[in-house]
């Protein structure tokens, strides 16, 4: 399912660096909440419900690491993850779209975000994740727009594989592909994956553990 065909090295070392028990640390609400800057950091963003928790406790094999809810907008921190021996911290961020939300939570979401991103060393990618059903949508364009502007390396995850036709999900990574073809801080190629069947997880393990090797 997915673009990318990993070397074996990699997958091995994708599947070792996830084989450690990775745990819940705590939820920040201001950046000065967040750790040392002592690890390189990987974020996870996307829309509400867009299956960012999911993917979290399958790329991690631990059930339950990351609440999943059917209600939007219930991760309203930056969620961080970690295990003890290893070289990587993990940062859920707050799901974005979801109009229903305070205003003023809305603002300080969106205030929180930006100051991550724009002032976090240690920082190395951030996966922005895409529903397999729809493509993208205004808000992902808007994240990738923020993204581009403050020159942070992200790259387009698409998630829930399994739910639309293949027919379905094929013009959804066109029209994603499309989208992030001109991005200067885009990497080029997309992860397909499904948390539910385990598709395209190996590879996103992979590709984190490329990042850590540079």
């Amino acid at each position: 399912m997915a673009d990318l065909a990993p070397a074996d090295n990699l997958l091995e070392a994708g599947r070792l660096l996830f084989a450690r028990p990775f745990v819940f640390i705590k939820g920040c609400v201001r950046i000065d909440d967040l750790p040392p800057m002592d690890r390189l950091e990987i974020a996870f963003a996307g829309r509400s419900n867009v299956g960012k928790s999911s993917l979290i406790n399958a790329l991690t094999g631990t059930t339950g690491l990351a609440r999943t809810s059917n209600t939007p907008g219930r991760t309203q921190e930056l969620n961080i993850f970690e295990a003890a021996d290893a070289p990587l911290r993990i940062v859920d961020m707050p799901g974005y779209g979801f109009a229903q939300a305070p205003k003023p939570k809305v603002e300080a979401w969106t205030r929180l975000i930006h100051a991550y991103l724009t002032g976090r060393a240690t920082l190395r990618r951030v996966y922005v994740l895409i529903d397999g059903r729809h493509g993208p949508r205004g808000n992902d364009i808007s994240v990738m727009n923020e993204l581009d502007k403050a020159a942070v390396s992200y790259q387009v995850v698409v998630t829930k594989a399994d739910k639309p036709s293949r027919g379905d999900l094929q013009k959804a990574i066109a029209a994603t592909r499309a989208g992030i073809a001109k991005r200067p801080a885009a990497h080029p190629e997309l992860v397909v994956t499904s948390s539910e069947k385990g598709e395209g997880i190996e590879t996103l393990r992979a590709e984190i553990a490329r990042l850590l090797e540079h």
